[in-house]
């Protein structure tokens, strides 16, 4: 299978609403995420000039890689039974304020964390996106999840609490 490689950007507004978009296409068609996409690897691009660059594309917001904190990745063997998946997840610094007018690949919306849990997103995101972005401020996550077996298999490579627990 083919390795892919890409980034997600958790863009907030000034009430601390995550701005997702409702996905036209595959993969996760029709469900909720947080905007990013491919980089570009003939062009020999950066997890983080892939997230300036798709920040810009996707919504307009020009940023600086101080703008963005990396705290963590996901990788997805056997995703969908298509590919396998190495996703960098990034917290944009910059508010944004407007709902960014529709792309090809889809509409955006601002929702709470509250709300979020109630919308359709991709079924692996519940268990291995979204806990992490809320502990985003404990340090550094890596996430490795086997889903060839249409359910995943969920282990945390790299968890910034260890160190606390095992110091207590």
């Amino acid at each position: 299978m083919q390795f892919k490689l890409s980034c997600l950007i958790f863009i907030r507004d000034d009430l601390g609403r995550v701005l997702l978009i409702k996905r036209r296409k595959t993969p996760n068609f029709n469900t909720w995420s947080p905007p990013g996409g491919k980089l570009e690897m003939t062009m020999g691009e950066s997890p983080y000039e892939c997230a300036r660059r798709e920040a810009a594309e996707e919504v307009g917001l020009q940023l600086e890689n101080a703008d963005l904190s990396l705290f963590g990745y996901v990788s997805e063997k056997s995703y969908e039974g298509t590919s396998h998946w190495l996703m960098f997840l990034f917290d944009c610094l910059v508010p944004l304020n407007r709902i960014p007018e529709d792309i090809d690949e889809g509409s955006f919306n601002f929702f709470t964390r509250d709300e979020i849990n109630h919308l359709p997103v991709p079924p692996s995101d519940h268990d291995l996106v979204w806990p992490y972005f809320d502990r985003r401020k404990d340090g550094f996550w890596a996430i490795k999840a086997d889903c060839a077996s249409g359910s995943f298999n969920l282990e945390i490579e790299a968890d910034p609490t260890r160190h606390i627990k095992e110091d207590s």
